[in-house]
């Protein structure tokens, strides 16, 4: 035979419900979260305290939607969409630098509205990178050893978005996106040689780039030492910490916190999970986690059982993404890590976050309701 893979055309079998339940898990104590640490801000700020609550309940609708759609799709449809997905996403990124269309906040260019509502597009390049790694690790998997032909042009398309992000002031996603995509890198078997070349070329890169900002400084002095400045860059830390100690093991109880009421920034989006600890204790902090745990675990499963090297990739990198985000967040909630500005996947108030986040979900239930033949492996 041939040197290459044979793949038997593929039977269709009911999809992984254990992996559907978790996902349920997740959404509906994400939807009771949002309502939890954000009505408070909410009423205050538009006189509906349920206003956060009902538009992360449409985010939440929209999301399922295009997950559903992603998980009835063919996955020989979905990978010859790629490209087309890649191009739009790169085409979006580059609308948020035109004058006009590009919406700053904070400093920062990462959005432009859409029928007045706000689009992150950086969100979109999460996944169209991995479904693009995965078409084209499967496709020059024989040749990951020929750095110019197989390695080098998907580390430029890797590189080329991750500098976008980063001109857009994300820095945090930028350097997660480039995090993500190096893992599947190392998965698809790319030589240790060239991750130590990378390496060292990144490695001072970041540190220069990261030290180019006056509040990236700021955010790492407040991370080493938050008492530095307790009512400036430290005091969004202390409060999450502060927080977290205050729920103790069993919690003040949903909807008794009292951070969220102005004494902690950001508590319905990027520090949702220092209310849940407040709230929950640390038997809800250890519940979460527990559930995000198990996730990881049957999307891993769901690789596993992939007979082609494609829905291999693809399967294992949108685990990768989902757990990955949600580690760092919690990291930085928990004081583990520098401020990152990376929202918590089904908790975090953001439609873009959560549209994609489902839809990366959607592909997985898709991958998990395919199994084939075993492979053969010419020689």
């Amino acid at each position: 035979m041939s040197g290459r893979f044979v793949v038997e055309p593929t039977e269709k079998r009911k999809s992984d419900l254990l992996f559907l339940g978790l996902l349920l898990l997740l959404a509906g104590a994400g939807l009771v979260a949002v309502f939890s640490s954000s009505y408070y801000y909410a009423e205050k700020l538009t006189g509906d305290s349920g206003y956060f609550f009902k538009k992360h309940l449409w985010q939440l609708s929209l999301g399922g939607g295009c997950a559903y759609i992603a998980s009835r799709l063919s996955v020989e449809i979905i990978r010859k969409l790629t490209p087309v997905l890649l191009f739009f996403s790169f085409l979006l990124v580059c609308l948020t630098f035109v004058p006009g269309i590009g919406t700053q906040l904070q400093g920062a260019k990462r959005w432009f509205i859409i029928f007045g509502q706000s689009f992150q597009p950086s969100e979109l390049v999460k996944l169209s990178l991995i479904l693009y790694l995965a078409s084209i690790f499967a496709k020059k998997e024989d040749r990951m050893g020929d750095f110019f032909n197989a390695v080098l042009p998907p580390l430029l398309v890797v590189v080329a978005f991750a500098g976008l992000i980063y001109l857009q002031n994300d820095f945090s996603t930028a350097v997660f996106v480039l995090l993500v995509a190096f893992i599947m890198f190392f998965v698809a078997g790319i030589r240790l040689i060239y991750f130590i070349l990378a390496g060292s070329v990144a490695l001072p890169l970041s540190i220069i780039l990261l030290l180019t900002k006056e509040h990236r400084v700021q955010r790492i002095i407040s991370f080493l030492n938050p008492q530095a400045d307790p009512i400036g860059a430290g005091y969004q830390v202390i409060s999450a910490r502060t927080a977290l100690i205050r729920g103790g093991i069993w919690g003040t109880g949903l909807g008794l916190g009292t951070k969220k009421m102005g004494g902690l920034p950001d508590a319905h989006s990027d520090f949702v999970f220092a209310v849940l600890g407040e709230e929950t204790g640390f038997i809800g902090v250890i519940f979460i986690l527990t559930v995000f745990i198990a996730f990881a675990v049957r999307g891993y499963l769901i690789a596993a059982g992939c007979t082609d090297r494609y829905s291999y990739y693809l399967a294992f990198g949108l685990t990768t993404a989902v757990i990955t985000q949600a580690l760092f967040n919690i990291a930085v909630v928990s004081g583990l890590v520098p401020a990152t500005g990376i929202p918590l996947p089904f908790f975090s108030t953001g439609g873009s976050s959560i549209v994609v986040t489902l839809s990366m979900c959607g592909i997985l239930l898709n991958l998990s309701r395919s199994s084939s033949k075993p492979l053969e492996v010419g020689g």
